[in-house]
């Protein structure tokens, strides 16, 4: 039978009905697909020695023929050890296999193979535990004596069954078709892409595996990069809202910001400019502000959505859950409640006027009872999400209906609107949105955050626009990284801490010192401070021999602190059941939570002043750093405690790096450096595929495939010229699903 490219994989020989759903599963359909599926890392069986010249500890091959093989059943544990004498003509050694007796069926006296293994020591001499092995004649090794593939396994398909079938494939790698420009191939002199695929699986050595691999990495990382910048490039070619920042509104953008308690640093300086400028475009702005916990993303936030409300437009603001969108709403009242704005007019449409300060406004007197209120209104701040709608127009903060907050906003009665995905609902109607804000955008979907991009119709003048959208993430995430993972969106980094922010207090404790950790955990609570408590895991497990969050909720609960009110959290909880826990905390009715990585992000609890971290070596540092995040937050000295069990050189490393270290971008870097990019919290969402996010950390390859993407768009933005890149590009976004 002749086989190609796009056959299907249920067609192939020697493939049963078992393996065609197995090898769905991983997403391969066709022979190209299975070509495509690659190793992540190899096992180097390539030190073939002869059995006399074998080392202990070493990992190495040996060939030669077997003189006995037999299975044996020992009598303490109950296991089936397959044992197998191998000799050649320097020596003699023994295999053993643990529970594999149907071995006997193929492996029998007098055959000759390739054994490939760690060699350790038994009572009678060395031995080869649980070694690869391949039967001499059977052509190429697959399995022994090279660096052997490994892959991503599915139950039922291990990558011994992907070498073999692989290699029934391997010679249609030359048919496929190179997609890269060939002057891109020339310039970055990239192996061809059916040399790579056949090096890839198979590689001839080391040096041939990094090489292929630098192909294939390219073409992913120019393909990311190409398609964020074609989407960036789409984006502006709509419509946005024209907001002029004129002298007027300077200062009143100015005026308000002189009013704050403190100064702003620089780099929130420096980020509110370059948003509002982005305002005076007539094309929607597309910005990401990243910026570490507590670098004050939400007032820069909140300035810019002053600028636009003080234009006579709405703002709407999304977060992830209720708490932190109630956060968000009291922030915005506690800063922006005492400022007035024009009066709308009976329709809705905002006339002419400026902000004030309360102070300059003139007050009530007998004489004149309105005082200058009758042409001004405070700006109107709201809340909606799923389990309650507020408004805040005036003096205090009001409970309203749901359909008379839907009309307000409808009829532009609402200026700054905050909230869960419920503000992305079919009947939430706005009057004239020019702004939307998404705090913590990664954890929203791909559609989620599209809602609020659409093109809206306005209200007020029918005119079809398309907000301008600031994305923001407390995730610090190396530059180098962002370019990539969030290429199609502008770059605004808060890389400076306000001035008088107390540092919080970081140690690695040893295991022998946890109860001095319980006794100053109990003295924090009698002083009327709340204390978090972070596990890796929800249950037990055999596997990772670390603390779960039940194991420490129970062992706090009711053995520890008998006296305290002790909370539990975790992702498998309904989100109502977290709103509640997380509620009772934020008002102090829970001395200690237990959870698990559900806190990373957006709760702010200015009591809590406490943080430990069970089986911290289980975390990347960028995530650590987020969980020591949430203490610090208010007046009191806070103290983040690292517990692990771990004597691993690279984690005393790593976890001392963030005793040493508060700034998140150094630790974002430090994390990429020993963990690699995969690890860093974000990244992991960036929906991109192995090679490309292996070589996140390659700021080289990250930049020439950028530099090559955007000299091919400024020759040919709708890549006219190049249709097989534009047919592979569509494959790989359909494949990737960016998020």
């Amino acid at each position: 039978m002749t086989i190609y490219l796009k056959t299907p994989i249920e067609e192939l020989p020697f493939i049963g009905s078992a393996y065609v759903k197995k090898l769905h599963r991983v997403g391969i359909e066709t022979a190209e697909d299975l070509l495509f599926y690659f190793p992540f890392r190899y096992d180097d069986f390539s030190d073939v020695k002869n059995i006399g010249e074998v080392e202990l500890g070493e990992v190495v091959s040996v060939v030669g023929k077997i003189v006995d093989i037999q299975n044996i059943r020992t009598r303490k544990r109950k296991m089936n050890l397959t044992e197998a004498m191998i000799e050649d003509e320097s020596g003699v050694i023994k295999a053993i296999w643990f529970n594999q007796p149907f071995l006997t069926r193929n492996l029998r006296s007098g055959i000759n193979v390739s054994l490939s293994g760690k060699v350790v020591y038994a009572q009678d001499g060395f031995q080869i535990s649980n070694p690869s092995y391949e039967l001499l004649g059977s052509g190429q090794s697959l399995h022994t004596a090279r660096l052997v593939p490994i892959y991503h396994e599915t139950e039922g398909l291990s990558s011994k069954w992907l070498r073999v079938h692989l290699k029934s494939v391997l010679k249609l790698a030359e048919d496929i078709e190179e997609f890269l420009p060939a002057s891109i191939i020339k310039n970055q002199n990239l192996l061809s892409l059916s040399e790579a695929i056949s090096q890839i699986h198979f590689p001839d050595n080391e040096e041939s595996s990094k090489i292929a691999k630098r192909r294939l990495a390219f073409d992913e990382l120019f393909l990311v990069q190409l398609y964020m910048m074609m989407q960036k490039k789409k984006w502006q070619e709509n419509k946005g809202v024209k907001i002029k920042f004129d002298k007027s509104l300077e200062k009143e953008v100015k005026d308000f910001v002189e009013s704050l308690p403190f100064k702003l640093t620089n780099a929130q300086r420096i980020s509110s400019w370059n948003i509002i400028k982005d305002f005076e475009k007539n094309k929607p702005m597309n910005r990401l502000l990243e910026g570490d916990v507590g670098s004050g993303k939400t007032l820069v936030a909140l300035i810019s959505a002053l600028a636009v409300i003080k234009s006579g437009y709405q703002v709407a603001f999304m977060a992830p859950t209720e708490i932190l969108a109630r956060q968000h709403f009291e922030e915005a009242v506690r800063r922006l409640g005492g400022i007035y704005i024009s009066n709308p007019s009976q329709e809705g449409n905002f006339i002419e006027g400026s902000i004030v300060a309360i102070s300059s406004v003139e007050p009530r007197t007998q004489d004149n009872p309105k005082g200058a209120m009758e042409s001004l209104k405070m700006l109107r701040v709201a809340l909606f999400t799923g389990s309650e709608s507020k408004i805040f127009q005036g003096e205090k903060i009001e409970e309203i209906s749901k359909k008379k907050l839907l009309e307000k906003i409808r009829i532009g009665g609402i200026d700054l609107l905050i909230g869960t995905h419920s503000l992305i609902q079919k009947k939430v109607e706005f009057h004239n949105l020019a702004f939307s804000i998404i705090d913590e955008q990664h954890r929203f979907g791909i559609e989620q955050r599209g809602k609020l991009q659409n093109e809206v119709v306005n209200i007020s003048d029918g005119l079809k626009t398309v907000p301008h959208l600031l994305s923001m993430t407390a995730t610090p995430i190396p530059r180098t990284l962002a370019l990539t993972v969030y290429g199609d969106l502008d770059l605004s980094i808060l890389d400076e801490m306000p001035k008088g922010r107390q540092k919080i207090i970081t140690k690695l404790v040893a295991p022998a010192n946890r109860n001095l950790v319980y006794q100053f955990i109990g003295e924090q609570v009698q002083k009327g401070r709340q204390v978090f408590v972070i596990c890796p895991l929800i249950e037990e497990s055999d596997v990772l021999e670390v603390r779960s969050a039940t194991e420490e909720y129970e062992k706090l609960k009711n053995i520890i602190y008998k006296d305290f009110q002790i909370g539990f959290l975790h992702g498998k909880m309904k989100p109502k059941e977290k709103e509640e826990v997380m509620q009772k905390f934020s008002q102090g009715k829970i001395d200690i939570l237990v959870s698990t990585s559900v806190v990373e992000v957006g709760i702010d609890i200015p009591n809590a002043s406490v943080m430990l971290i069970e089986g911290s070596d289980r975390f990347g540092l960028a995530q650590l750093h987020q969980f020591r995040g949430r203490v610090g937050r208010g007046e009191y000295q806070s103290f983040c405690f690292l517990f692990t069990d771990s004597t691993s050189v690279t984690t005393a490393r790593r976890l001392k790096a963030l005793v040493k270290s508060d700034n998140g971008f150094e630790l974002a870097e430090q994390d990429l450096k020993i963990r690699g990019p995969g690890e860093l919290v974000g990244v992991r969402q960036s929906g991109l595929p192995d090679l490309a996010m292996a070589s996140l950390s390659d700021a080289e390859l990250i930049k020439k495939t950028r530099d090559e993407a955007k000299a091919l768009l400024e020759k040919d933005g709708k890549l006219l010229k190049y249709p097989k890149l534009e047919e592979k590009l569509k494959k790989f976004t359909k494949e990737v699903h960016f998020e």
